[in-house]
């Protein structure tokens, strides 16, 4: 069977899922005092296969994140052939994320794939970025990832690190700095991730009274299928959701 199911998760299905995340976010946003328009999905396509991404896109997932360079690269090529053989598919427009670790040796390739990068973590990385860009005459679009719940396993500059960080990124012409990603803790219980949504949104909001990012610096892009109400409540306006769409 590989890594992917196998049998792909129909359109049905998707939008059923959708569906129910959708009123989870509206009852998160109720409790927060928030609006769910306020919230976006990426679609985390990494376990499924490519059938179902089609049957994802046709449900009106359009935000699509994958964790590795070489997969985000094959899938981008052949959902762009597969649009373009449909007519009823020339007008959507799906925007690729990378949400997993990127290596400087890689950058190239995630430039020409992605359009949003959520995994910048160090200077070098950035200074990578921006010199490719450069070369490539775009503006690279990214978030600034920090290791919230300081776990030794997981990647994301210190907090304490981070809004200096941060600083030095805008500041790049060819990087765009759209916000903040952070992973909560691996664990079943969202209430144990609400600690590092807390310390992400304080320091979000931190950042945007210095101007870091001037009017670009406006998301938060935290919550996956664990524990994406819990990072709602906390101000996510970006979730990273995989399993509890193609489940």
């Amino acid at each position: 069977m590989g890594i992917f199911p196998y049998m792909p998760i129909s359109k049905g299905r998707i939008e059923k899922n959708l569906q129910r995340i959708r009123e989870t976010i509206a009852a998160a946003c109720t409790r927060a005092g928030r609006t769910p328009d306020e919230v976006s999905i990426v679609a985390v396509t990494k376990a499924v296969d490519l059938e179902t991404i089609k049957n994802a896109i046709d449900a009106g997932l359009t935000d699509l994140g994958e964790s590795r360079v070489q997969q985000l690269t094959d899938r981008t090529r052949e959902v762009t052939a597969w649009m373009g053989r449909r007519r009823n598919q020339r007008d959507v427009q799906v925007r690729w994320h990378l949400v997993g670790h990127l290596q400087r040796n890689k950058v190239k390739a995630a430039l020409e794939a992605a359009n949003v990068i959520h995994s910048i973590d160090s200077l070098r990385l950035a200074e990578e970025i921006d010199e490719r860009a450069q070369h490539m005459k775009r503006i690279a679009t990214v978030f600034l990832q920090v290791n919230c719940s300081s776990e030794d396993q997981k990647f994301g500059c210190a907090v304490g690190a981070a809004v200096h960080l941060g600083e030095m990124i805008a500041s790049m012409k060819h990087i765009r700095l759209l916000g903040l990603m952070t992973m909560g803790p691996l664990t079943n219980d969202p209430e144990l991730a609400r600690p590092s949504f807390i310390r992400m949104r304080e320091l979000f909001e931190e950042m945007h009274t210095r101007k870091i990012g001037g009017d670009d610096f406006r998301h938060l892009s935290m919550g996956m299928t664990q524990d994406y109400n819990v990072a709602v409540e906390e101000g996510a306006t970006i979730l990273r959701i995989g399993t509890g769409l193609f489940e």
